[in-house]
């Protein structure tokens, strides 16, 4: 039996989809070849006894509150701050000109305040409690948290405004600790 071809209704159309089926063919073997995830995605990196605070060389495990990191574009290691409010301060500055890759603080609905370990968060994700009556490594602090309700709930405890990072302001990253309105001195 011969077997015997078929004209195609439309040869044009037959030719454009295996045309089109060649270069999505392609496409995606050309996207899976060179294909990376960019950088390196970046983890935090946990403080030990010895991690030491980059504005004044304070370490970091000796102190309560929320730690932070800053991972900038051109350096391996992250700058560490012993406090959020020091984080938020560098962040904020003008003169602040290197890229900023990511930064990282403590889930502080699951870090013990006394002495803070692991937990890191996406500090751009947290929220955060500006004005509680908790103190951090400088005196006052803006806790962190990875939930908004672990933030409302610690703010009904101890005072303050829950805030998303975006609505943190410079003036609330102020890194004077409280003593410009100590009355007591």
């Amino acid at each position: 039996m011969n077997a015997q071809r078929r004209p195609s209704a439309n040869p044009l159309r037959s030719s454009l989809v295996r045309h089109l089926l060649v270069v999505c063919f392609a496409a995606t073997l050309l996207a899976a070849c060179g294909k990376t995830d960019g950088p390196a995605a970046l983890v935090p990196v946990e403080i030990d006894r010895s991690t030491s605070c980059t504005l004044d060389g304070m370490l970091l495990a000796d102190y309560p509150g929320p730690k932070a990191q800053i991972h900038y574009a051109d350096r391996a290691e992250p700058d560490f701050f012993c406090d959020t409010v020091e984080m938020f301060a560098i962040y904020f500055k003008p003169e602040q000109v290197r890229q900023v890759r990511t930064l990282f603080v403590q889930d502080m609905g699951k870090a013990d305040w006394a002495e803070p370990r692991d937990n890191w968060i996406d500090a751009k994700a947290a929220w955060y409690v500006h004005g509680s009556s908790r103190h951090g490594s400088m005196g006052p602090t803006i806790a962190s948290f990875a939930l908004e309700g672990d933030a409302q709930k610690f703010a009904t405890e101890h005072g303050g405004k829950v805030v998303a990072f975006a609505d943190v302001t410079p003036a609330m990253a102020v890194l004077d600790g409280g003593v410009l309105h100590d009355q007591g001195m």
